[in-house]
């Protein structure tokens, strides 16, 4: 799909909508005041985590956490509300 320049905001829809199939292009991370830090010690690697984040932020690999992608990470929190043990504690920036 070829990139499509942005629009200004005088030419956007109401709402500002971008144009779909972009959220890779637009690293969303930038906003946020929290952020999640993983105390691997009490993780158990339930992965209500990854399963509950809805910009699928929390990178998995062998059924383990690996870490935040915080490029997209919009420190919804999410992801510490779910943690069963309380292996995630979301930090100030």
């Amino acid at each position: 799909m070829p990139k499509q320049p942005l629009k200004k905001s005088s030419e956007m829809d109401l709402g500002g909508k971008l144009p779909g199939g972009t959220s890779k292009e637009y690293q969303t991370g930038g906003w946020r005041n929290q952020m999640p830090v993983l105390n691997r010690d009490k993780c158990v690697n339930s992965l209500n985590c990854a399963s509950i984040c809805p910009e699928n932020c929390i990178k998995v690999k062998d059924g383990q956490i690996t870490h935040f992608d915080m490029r997209y990470c919009k420190g919804c929190g999410l992801c510490a509300k779910e943690c069963p043990t309380g292996a995630i504690e979301m930090k100030d920036l």
